[in-house]
């Protein structure tokens, strides 16, 4: 029988391709990891993970087991979390993963979180791509409504999501303003790269008729904040959801082009797997973005800290 210790063991490694990060994120060292997970493939009789001096990979046999034992021991988890937190506070470590943009838009969420039950730990990993969040052993994952897997349970975190085109005061004297999305042809544009290596097409609406656009430039990149930058010296216009620039838009450091143009979407979501026991810190969160999104809407008064669309 394996023992919890070597099962957390080799998720871990295998989610973080490195023994010595594993070991740390455990809170153990190197050694014990290692003959943790050694003496685990010993009685299976079989590899997990095929190392080098410079990398961790699992093995085909590696794969077939960590994607067989997750969801277990998920269950045993969420049943100790459940069974130590009934008549008491919330408890345990919550795992969330988000893209870096979206963390930060929520950071008012996870403070109010972490003061109102301090037993609780959150674990908020920021990646841009899209991941099965259970099979990765997450909690819960937060994006956009539109990119949520089908079969998530979701809740809103934000009503709807604006993106905006815009430029420098100095690039807009330089160049003019484009009339229209096709006019950007002609315009340097700082381009996007999606997690996926694919380059964005930018996207735009207007009475039913929806555009996408390959826009010019010599410089790509991949962070919104980086774009932003890009934008503010000057360097090209740039696509970007509009709280990203809301700031700059209002100090007159940025300047809006093609409004009318661009699209409205549903905001970001807080997702998890449609389980029959959620575990009680994911239920207070989950409890806390309700109450946080019935604040924005009509009829409400704002609370202090609320999402600013």
């Amino acid at each position: 029988m394996a023992s919890m210790n070597e099962l957390d063991a080799v998720l871990a490694v295998a989610r973080l391709r490195s023994f010595r990060a594993a070991a740390v994120a455990l809170g153990m060292s190197t050694s014990a990891l290692s003959h943790a997970v050694a003496a685990l493939e010993g009685r299976l009789g079989v590899r997990l993970f095929n190392r080098t001096t410079r990398s961790v990979a699992t093995t085909e046999a590696g794969e077939t087991f960590i994607a067989n034992i997750t969801p277990a021991l998920q269950t045993i988890r969420r049943a100790i979390d459940e069974a130590g937190s009934s008549g008491g506070a919330p408890s345990g470590t919550l795992r969330i993963n988000t893209p870096a943009a979206a963390a930060a838009r929520c950071m008012p969420l996870f403070t109010e979180f972490l003061r109102r039950y301090p037993e609780v730990k959150l674990d908020i990993v920021s990646e841009g791509k899209l991941i099965d969040i259970v099979a990765e052993g997450f909690d819960a994952g937060i994006r956009l409504a539109e990119s949520l897997p089908q079969d998530m349970i979701a809740v809103q975190i934000e009503s709807s999501l604006r993106y905006v085109v815009v430029g420098s005061p100095d690039f807009l004297a330089l160049h003019g303003r484009p009339a229209t999305p096709a006019d950007l042809t002609a315009f340097p544009c700082i381009r996007v790269r999606m997690p996926s290596g694919a380059m964005y097409r930018w996207e735009f609406e207007r009475h039913g008729e929806a555009l996408l656009v390959d826009v010019p430039g010599k410089l790509t990149l991949d962070q919104p904040m980086l774009m932003r930058e890009a934008a503010r010296q000057g360097l090209g216009l740039c696509y970007l959801a509009e709280w990203h620039v809301a700031d700059d838009l209002a100090q007159g450091k940025l300047v809006q082009v093609l409004d009318g143009w661009t699209p409205v979407v549903e905001g970001l979501c807080l997702y998890y797997p449609g389980r029959r026991h959620v575990a009680p810190a994911l239920r207070a969160l989950v409890e806390l973005a309700k109450a946080r999104f019935s604040t924005q809407q009509p009829g409400h008064a704002a609370a202090s800290g609320r999402f600013a669309v």
